[in-house]
């Protein structure tokens, strides 16, 4: 901010002390609104890699979801109502918001002004919002769902299947199907109703508090009450097979698998309590009040994804590694949330590590193995294309060097600082950051802190360093 001159300060203060009528006005409508001089939030939180995901000037607590669907016309009606709090005087404020038409809109309970623009839906309430004031703020839309496709060709978003729907949301597809703050750094707590045909299930994250049927349509209704990203929040509607369980140490499982799946699925579905289990002595304490796995039809998604509390795998992408890195996720990635999309590669490489992990404590190739494969691939190969916690584009969020390099940064401060300050560094972070924000420098100034080495040349090499690095 500019600062005036003490002649500009001099000036000002004289006019202040003798206004003129104008002045007196706007000092005296100033008064009315309770020292509110707003101005619209800004439209994206700055992000490199997704400017226009995000929204500034208020912070979501909660978001309460009212949907109903009919997968005959693939037609959605919903009202999402959000908690939020102003960070600065609102005059205006924006959300995340593709497809499906804006019916009406409402802030504070009065009648809000909707105006869209692409995909940015800006609201202006009836009387202006002033910092760290709370807020419930509603909007009623319809409309055919959109799925969205993503710099990388994949898609996202709302995913019609033969008799339902998935919502997916990595990196921006919840926008598709509820107005948001789509940005992981605004994390809110979710409950969400979602009413279909009966004959249907309706799962979502968190735990189901209950289930009921009228008129021929049956309504699910989930709560979420850990901070969750929008990115990690799914609707799945279909015909699934429920079943209810424990782990060996008392969390709840739900988990819900295509009628279809069943049986190539039952395997490794089986597995996800010893997995919980093994990932907890590893990780430390699992971050959520519930976990489990959603198998959904074959070809229904191209990639798994970490929705909290119970990933949602296609079938045809189902096996032991998947199913222990989406696990993983729960804590590098749900719980502790990057801060910005440049920061995926700490949800990616802790996950496919814990494939490494797994593999080394069940008889499979030690995670030294694997860092050895991935090392012995030619210079030329993309796994060397960036370095992990640089992606060039959006389009590349989602390439091996996020993962497999990713991976080997893990392994590497592994084998610098031993393994006791190494578990000691993962569940210190994962118990430090539980159900926060983390980037890339919060990271590495943590594992410094932590064990106490200088590990530069580690980052500079293996975390920033372009190119293949000359020796393991």
């Amino acid at each position: 901010m500019d600062h005036p001159s003490p002649i500009h300060r001099i000036r000002r203060i004289r006019r202040l002390a003798i206004p003129s009528a104008a002045t007196a006005l706007v000092l005296a409508l100033t008064a009315c609104t309770g020292g509110v001089e707003g101005k619209p939030g800004a439209a994206g939180v700055g992000d490199k890699l997704f400017p226009k995901l995000g929204n500034g000037g208020y912070d979501v607590e909660h978001y309460s979801l009212a949907l109903d669907y009919d997968p005959a016309r693939n037609h959605l009606t919903g009202t999402v109502t959000l908690t939020a709090r102003a960070t600065q005087n609102l005059s205006a404020f924006n959300l995340d918001f593709a497809g499906m038409d804006v019916g009406s809109a409402t802030v504070g309970g009065k009648r809000a002004d909707a105006n869209r623009a692409g995909d940015e839906l800006t609201l202006r309430p009836a009387d202006e919002l002033k910092k760290g004031a709370e807020f419930n703020a509603s909007v009623s839309y319809s409309g055919t769902p959109k799925t969205l496709t993503d710099q990388d060709d994949s898609h996202e978003g709302w995913l019609r299947t033969a008799d339902g729907a998935l919502a997916l949301g990595e990196p921006s597809g919840s926008m598709a199907w509820f107005p948001s703050n789509n940005h992981p750094s605004d994390k809110a707590t979710y409950d969400i109703k979602v009413t279909v045909p009966q004959g249907l299930r309706a799962i979502s994250n968190g735990e189901l508090k209950s289930m009921s049927t009228a008129n021929g349509r049956t309504t699910f209704a989930w709560h979420t009450g850990e901070p969750m990203a929008t990115y990690l929040a799914t609707v799945v509607i279909g015909k699934y097979d429920i079943k209810e369980s424990k782990t060996p140490s008392g969390i709840p499982i739900y988990t819900a698998v295509d009628p279809a799946a069943a049986k190539d699925s039952a395997d490794v579905v089986a597995k996800l309590p010893e997995i919980l289990e093994w990932e907890k002595v590893n990780f430390g304490p699992y971050p959520f009040s519930s976990t489990g796995v959603v198998v959904a039809p074959k070809g229904s998604a191209e990639y798994a994804l970490e929705t909290q509390n119970r990933p949602v795998i296609p079938v045809d992408q189902l096996d032991v590694s998947t199913l222990t890195h989406e696990l993983a996720h729960q804590w590098f990635g749900d719980s502790v949330t990057p801060k910005k999309w440049g920061d995926m590669w700490l949800n990616e490489s802790f996950a496919t590590y814990a494939e490494w992990l797994w593999s080394e404590d069940h008889g499979g190739e030690s995670a030294q193995a694997h860092f050895d494969e991935q090392y012995k691939k030619g210079a030329d190969d993309n796994i060397w294309a960036f370095p992990p916690a640089a992606p060039p584009s959006a389009a590349h969020i989602s390439d091996e060097p996020v993962y497999q390099r990713g991976a080997m940064v893990i392994h590497q401060i592994r084998k610098a600082v031993g393994d006791d300050a190494f578990y000691d560094i993962v569940q210190g972070w994962a118990k430090d950051h539980r159900h926060a924000n983390a980037s890339t420098d919060d990271f590495t100034r943590y594992v410094e802190e932590k064990s106490g080495h200088d590990l530069t040349d580690l980052w500079d090499t293996w975390l920033y360093g372009d190119g293949k690095p000359k020796s393991p």
